[in-house]
């Protein structure tokens, strides 16, 4: 039976300096390295090998990808990058630290512009230091000043409709190392969750999230792979 496994990337820079990040390039810390290589070794110890792997242009999501596969033995498996996989934009708010921007604009209204469904944050202004028009990865790309869950998911679900389901409906295996918001997006659409209940669901750093899937869609609800 084909399997559909999520993995977000494992701890970056940011995450670890808890600073909004976004579309800007981080790296991974060496806990964010060691959470995508026990990523793979789970995935080998369990069985659960893909055959195809889509990820976003962003390096932690790459590195993450590449380290797991390589632990599970797999890393010759066909992989696409798309920039529709990546991380939502967190606008004005990149590179801010979380704590500092919640004690100059409140807690309740960072909390908005983090977790609400269709609010997004402050625009990032043109010419800006984390302003990626000059990015050769996003050449020929409407690069977002901002986004919300709710413009993510309309970047993320027509590709997964037009290129991910596709490959999974011809019996292959696939993995996702995307990001904590892009893989929200995916999880909402396959689990049916509400525009509300979305903004309590965490997704955590290296841990496969498994779907069993019959033709194109799921057979069951999602699971850790580390409780199976």
């Amino acid at each position: 039976m084909p399997k559909l496994i999520l993995v977000r990337h494992g701890q970056s820079q940011w995450n670890l300096e808890n600073r909004f990040t976004g579309w800007w390039d981080v790296d991974l810390t060496d806990q964010g390295v060691a959470e995508a290589a026990a990523a793979g070794q789970l995935l080998k110890a369990k069985g659960v090998l893909p055959t195809y792997a889509f990820t976003s242009l962003q390096t932690r999501a790459i590195k993450t990808l590449h380290l797991a596969l390589e632990a599970a033995g797999r890393l010759w498996i066909p992989e696409t990058k798309d920039w529709r996989l990546n991380e939502r934009h967190y606008g004005g708010l990149t590179g801010l630290d979380k704590a500092e921007t919640a004690a100059k604009h409140g807690e309740d209204q960072v909390k908005i512009w983090r977790r609400s469904f269709d609010i997004p944050p402050p625009v990032l202004e043109a010419a800006s230091e984390f302003d990626l028009a000059s990015d050769p990865r996003y050449a020929g790309i409407a690069i977002p000043s901002t986004e919300s869950l709710k413009l993510t998911i309309e970047r993320v679900l027509p590709y997964w409709d037009s290129t991910i389901l596709p490959v999974l409906a011809a019996g292959e295996t696939v993995i996702i190392a995307a990001h904590g918001n892009s893989l929200r997006a995916l999880v909402k659409h396959l689990s049916g969750i509400s525009d509300a209940d979305i903004t309590d669901l965490e997704i955590p750093t290296g841990q496969p999230i498994i779907y069993e899937f019959e033709g194109r869609a799921p057979t069951g609800e999602r699971y850790y792979l580390k409780d199976a």
